[in-house]
């Protein structure tokens, strides 16, 4: 039997509404899916939790880029160091003033590219530097990534430090050769509130602390009327020492042993202010910690060798066979020690 044309006409009708929604419903269907996976993707990643080296990354960007006054202290042993640390933005200028409050003082002045040092008994001068050179150490604002080699970044526990919150970032030596550096961090705008030089036993032996800080809007007066001085020109100027470079400056010695990822920065040979006499030097660093060597010939009366240590900071001498050699530097005694008496005549 025939269907009347009508009911085949809804009949057609019908199957042409279903074989439309069949041919959207797979794009539709992608369509949800893509938007839930940008949604899911979004949400894990503000989600996700900061490591360690992304709160170092992140507190060197903030130091760089906010207006801020601060007090902060240095403390070894018995010994406190008070400073006085101010940073602005002027324009597309970057201006930063350092100054110790302590005995004949120092003062130091940055913009941009520019450090002017202003110390006790020497006329000032000016290198070229992206970052002042002062109790923090200049990798903390720069690539933190040239100190993995050597050291891991470890997340600590939250406290709370000049009434603060405050998460604990801990830079971590892979070996024995070094201290650990903890830093503690403002929760808030991840500027540096704490630093410490930490043995293996989890002893703090040198400490940096603010006692305070303020972030403002604009930015102070005194770094604008500063920047607004004359200052020396450019004298030294600093670069990267090639392989070639280091093999013509060690000279007459050989350094032996060195902590990983050491690397000659500068030598020269001058007089110690200590007793004038005339001393090859030579300053090795890994990007954290910087560590002097100096070569001279023995000095009458022979001086006794040995290790003195003083916060953080070690210093052996070693009586060789017709030369001394002293190691000075952020590092542990033994560490020292190794490092001295492995410098020979070559």
């Amino acid at each position: 039997m025939r269907m009347p044309n009508k009911i085949m006409r809804k009949l057609a009708s019908v199957c042409s509404i279903f074989l439309f929604i069949g041919s959207i419903a797979p794009v539709y269907s992608n369509t949800v899916v893509a938007q839930d996976s940008e949604i899911t993707a979004e949400f894990n990643k503000e989600s996700r939790p900061e490591t360690a080296k992304s709160l170092l990354i992140k507190m060197s960007e903030a130091v760089h880029k906010n207006n801020f006054n601060a007090s902060f202290a240095v403390v070894k042993g018995n010994n406190m160091e008070p400073y006085k640390w101010l940073h602005g933005i002027n324009g597309n200028d970057e201006l930063e003033h350092l100054s110790l409050l302590n005995g004949a003082g120092l003062e130091v002045f940055r913009v941009n590219d520019k450090v002017t040092y202003f110390e006790p008994k020497s006329a000032p001068y000016t290198v070229l530097a992206k970052h002042i050179s002062g109790p923090i150490p200049d990798v903390l604002f720069q690539d933190i990534t040239v100190l993995e080699q050597a050291y891991d970044f470890t997340l600590g526990g939250k406290g709370r430090i000049a009434g603060r919150a405050a998460q604990l970032v801990k830079i971590e030596a892979k070996d024995e050769s070094k201290f650990n550096y903890w830093l503690w961090l403002d929760l808030e705008s991840t500027l540096l509130l704490k630093a410490a030089y930490v043995n293996k036993k989890g002893e703090a032996l040198e400490q940096l602390q603010l006692t305070h800080v303020s972030m403002t809007k604009h930015i102070a007066p005194e770094l604008v009327e500063m920047s607004k001085k004359q200052f020396p020109p450019v004298t030294l100027i600093k670069k990267e020492t090639s392989t070639g470079d280091i093999k013509d400056a060690q000279g007459s010695w050989q350094i032996g042993w060195l902590p990983k990822g050491f690397k000659l920065l500068k030598s020269d040979r001058h007089n110690l202010n200590l007793n004038n006499e005339l001393a090859d030097y030579y300053l090795y660093g890994d990007g954290l910690i910087e560590v002097s060597v100096f070569v001279q010939r023995p000095l009458p009366g022979k001086r006794r060798g040995g290790i003195l240590s003083s916060g953080a900071t070690s210093i052996f001498v070693h009586n060789a066979e017709g030369f001394d050699v002293s190691v000075v530097g952020n590092i542990p005694g033994m560490t020292a020690k190794t490092i001295a008496q492995s410098v020979q005549r070559k």
